[in-house]
């Protein structure tokens, strides 16, 4: 009898050991997060499927975009979801239906202390309904002057939609756009956040009669105040007078190793007589990502018209195994076929050392057109992607416009 209750007990152990081990994954379903930034707390969305299997897959949800988070693995109790597009990722622990853990970057030297966040399943949505939601509409287009700490200012342009209280859209930089933000009205305003794993944001704005707001943009960066008036016709910068030429030069001259360490050249035969598109990028810029979603496909559907893509990367370090294993998941992400050369590492003069021909680059990404003969004809600042739409519809009418004519010239 009593070796029979010893046997019993230890299968209790065991057996709420067991229960343990699954308490502390994630399970299947929709789970509401918070970052904690300063003084701030920064929602996020993401959706867990196939969790009790090899193949788990988180998603992360910024309005209509959904963005995977493949490889799921646990180590002791400790759950890890990477983010490998941006070289970092998710660690924490789940208990009690609670996962607490920290969004860190793997790239930065010396290690990074991360970001804290808490998150738990729940169908919630990212904003808290408002109790007497602002009456004044947010949807259309407005001029948006971000003003940083340092007093330094910049004109943007914010398109946003308005479903009820429920709010979607983008702002739009002269470097590209903030890609999906969702949001929801408040009591005298709106706020946004997003992550979709490069960093958190959360915009809060309040409104200034109907025509007018005010407002903040938090990241991990620091904090930058808004100013938004609202005007249909709203504009950036035109994109194509940002970077130019410096003056005696028409032609781009360079030679950069590819992600297998051979170098290519410009003036290689494989570009002689072709409209050539340089894409100056990096595996850590999301418009450069949306400009690679974009261009991977073009360049397989027109190639053989007499174009050719050369992307040049400009990365966090220049360890030639980092390089490589970054470079290496972005081509195999998009399917890249056409030349992605290592150009040197991120820095104020690297784009300057790399390019000297060319006036300072302005952002990433940075689209430069060549034609058949080797002479740059334009050059294009930013990116707009697919959550601009109508902008990024004219981006693509404009582009293909560009590289048709220069493929009809003899």
């Amino acid at each position: 009898m009593k070796k029979y209750i010893i046997a019993s007990l230890a299968g209790l152990i065991s057996l709420a050991s067991c229960n343990k081990v699954v308490n502390n994954k994630l399970t299947d379903g929709k789970w509401r997060g918070e970052f904690s930034v300063f003084d701030q707390k920064l929602p996020f969305l993401f959706d867990v499927a196939n969790a009790a299997t090899d193949s788990a897959t988180v998603y992360l949800i910024n309005g209509a975009e959904r963005v995977p988070l493949k490889g799921v693995r646990y180590s002791s109790d400790t759950v890890i979801i990477p983010i490998e597009a941006y070289d970092a990722e998710l660690r924490g622990v789940v208990s009690d239906g609670k996962f607490d853990g920290r969004f860190i970057k793997l790239f930065v030297e010396g290690g990074d202390e991360g970001v804290p966040f808490s998150a738990a399943k729940t169908d919630a949505p990212r904003f808290e309904k408002a109790t007497a939601p602002a009456t004044a509409s947010l949807a259309g287009k407005w001029d948006i002057q971000f003003i940083s700490q340092k007093g330094d200012t910049a004109r943007n342009v914010g398109i946003f939609n308005q479903d009820g209280d429920i709010l979607t859209g983008s702002i739009l930089t002269n470097a590209g756009d903030l890609r999906y933000l969702e949001g929801a009205l408040t009591n005298d305003g709106f706020q946004f956040s997003a992550f979709a794993g490069l960093s958190p944001y959360l915009i809060k704005g309040k409104f200034e009669g109907n025509d007018n707001f005010t407002g903040e943009f938090y990241t991990t960066r620091g904090v930058t105040k808004l100013i938004g008036k609202r005007n249909a016709e709203a504009a950036l910068a035109d994109p194509y007078s940002l970077a130019y030429m410096k003056k005696g030069f028409d032609r781009l001259d360079f030679t950069f190793p590819d992600i297998e360490g051979n170098n290519v050249s410009l003036s290689d035969p494989k570009f002689k007589d072709k409209v050539v598109i340089i894409s100056i990028l990096g595996s850590w810029c999301p418009n450069c990502l949306d400009e690679m979603e974009y261009l991977s496909p073009w360049y397989k559907e027109n190639k053989d018209r007499g174009v050719e893509i050369i992307g040049l990367s400009f990365e966090r370090k220049d360890d030639p195994e980092y390089v490589k294993t970054v470079l290496s998941r972005l081509v195999k992400r998009y399917d890249t076929t056409y030349d992605i050369l290592f150009a040197g590492k991120l820095g104020d003069d690297a784009t300057a050392k790399a390019l000297p021909q060319v006036s300072k680059i302005m952002g990433y990404p940075t689209t430069i057109f060549i034609d058949k003969k080797g002479k740059v004809r334009k050059i294009h600042t930013g990116f707009n992607g697919p959550a601009t739409g109508l902008f990024y519809e004219e981006f693509k009418q404009d582009f293909n416009k560009v590289i048709d004519e220069l493929l009809a010239e003899k």
